[in-house]
């Protein structure tokens, strides 16, 4: 027999489960489980129904992911490479760009703000680019600030005093 890996949510619950069982109250569970101590009564009336098992057996809410754990894999390494690496024309990533390659690859197209919860789930943060060109000449702009800029800014007039 295969057996299924565990979501997190399950493993909490059996968590919770076993810490009822040894005697620890709701209250106690919430807290240490991270979860409303509501939760955990409705946990412990399944523990009580059904056992350890019933724990287990309660079905995972919302929708079921498009993209699996190898292909989120795969996604993260695209990104993690250059996008001209994938033929766009700088080296910037946007939601649009990520959309266009996730759909490249495994042939799914998902809203701007799905690819932002998708990088946000593969660790990914917001970054902004540099406001500097990429030409900018560090030399040329030092010397222009000693010494052109100096005599082109307006001196005080001897009146304003």
């Amino acid at each position: 027999m295969v057996q299924k890996r565990l979501s997190e949510a399950a493993k909490k619950r059996l968590r919770a489960g076993r810490m009822l069982l040894s005697g620890k109250g709701p209250a106690e569970v919430a807290l240490a489980v991270g979860v409303a101590r509501q939760t955990v009564y409705t946990w412990k009336r399944l523990l009580d129904e059904g056992g350890i098992d019933a724990l287990r057996a309660v079905p995972e809410r919302g929708r079921p992911a498009v993209l699996d754990a190898t292909q989120l894999a795969s996604v993260r390494a695209a990104v993690l490479q250059r996008p001209t690496e994938h033929g766009f024309g700088t080296d910037l990533w946007t939601l649009k760009r990520v959309g266009a390659v996730i759909e490249r690859m495994h042939g799914v197209r998902f809203s701007q703000p799905h690819v932002w919860r998708i990088l946000g789930s593969l660790g990914f943060s917001p970054q902004k680019p540099e406001k500097r060109a990429i030409e900018r000449n560090e030399d040329a702009v030092r010397h222009w600030k000693r010494r052109t800029w100096p005599a082109l800014k307006k001196k005080p007039s001897e009146k304003a005093g």
